[in-house]
C-alpha cells in the first residue's frame, strides 16, 4: 500500500486519543476551508483579510506544525500538500475546541524541537530536509524505535493520524479520494460471494 493510501485508511479511524468527535471535525474542516478562501480571495486582489494568526499555536510551533504536516503529506503529482490544504489552521480550531488536547501537543512539539536543538543545534523547522527527515524516521516507526525517543514516538503516530483527518476532510482531501457524493451505482452487482462466504452468509 503506498504511503497516501495508508493515510486514506487511518483518516476514516476513529481519533479516540484526540478525544474528537464528527461534527466538530467538520466544523474544523469547514473553518481551515474558511481561512483559505479568504487568503485565496486576498491573492487575486478582491480583498485584503488578515493574516491568519493562530489561537492557540505559539510562533515556533505554528512554524513547526506548518513543516510537520507537511512531512506526512507532501504535495505530489495528484494533491498539494497538507499545508495547502488548510491542515495547520484545522490543528488550530481542534486545540482550541478541545483544550483537553493542548498539554499533549504542546509537549510532542516541545519534545520534537528540544530533540532537533540537540541534533542539529536548531529547532525542527530551521533544520535542513535532511535533519528533519532523519528525525522523522527515528520515531515513525514503532516497532523499531530506540526506548529513549518513546515520547516522540507517541507523539507522531497521534499527530499523523490528525493530519491525515485533516486532509481528507479538507475539499482537497476529498477531491484527492475521489469521492462524489450520494451517487446511484448502477453496476454494483451486490455483496461479492466470496465476502458472503467469509461471513458464514448466502446471497
Amino acid at each position: 500500500m503506498e504511503r497516501r493510501d495508508m493515510l486514506k485508511v487511518m483518516a476514516t479511524l476513529p481519533l479516540g486519543s484526540w478525544a474528537l468527535d464528527a461534527d466538530r471535525v467538520g466544523e474544523a474542516a469547514t473553518h481551515a476551508a474558511r481561512v483559505l478562501g479568504a487568503a485565496d480571495r486576498a491573492s487575486d486582489g478582491s480583498g485584503q483579510p488578515e493574516p491568519f494568526t493562530p489561537a492557540f499555536f505559539n510562533a515556533l510551533e505554528w512554524r513547526t506544525v506548518r513543516v510537520l504536516v507537511d512531512v506526512v503529506i507532501p504535495r505530489d503529482a495528484k494533491s498539494g500538500s497538507a499545508t495547502e490544504a488548510g491542515v495547520p489552521e484545522f490543528m488550530d480550531f481542534i486545540m482550541v475546541e478541545y483544550p483537553g488536547n493542548r498539554a499533549r501537543m504542546r509537549s510532542g512539539l516541545g519534545w520534537l524541537n528540544a530533540e532537533s536543538r540537540r541534533r542539529t543545534a536548531v529547532p525542527f523547522p530551521d533544520a535542513s530536509d535532511a535533519q528533519r527527515l532523519a528525525l522523522v524516521e527515528d520515531i515513525a516507526w514503532p516497532r523499531r524505535a530506540k526506548p529513549e525517543h518513546a515520547p516522540g514516538v507517541e507523539f507522531f503516530s497521534a499527530f499523523r493520524d490528525l493530519t491525515a483527518t485533516g486532509f481528507f476532510t479538507s475539499r482537497m482531501g476529498i477531491e484527492d479520494l475521489g469521492y462524489i457524493g450520494n451517487v446511484a451505482n448502477f453496476g454494483w452487482n451486490g455483496c461479492p460471494p466470496e465476502v458472503l462466504a467469509h461471513f458464514g452468509l448466502k446471497e
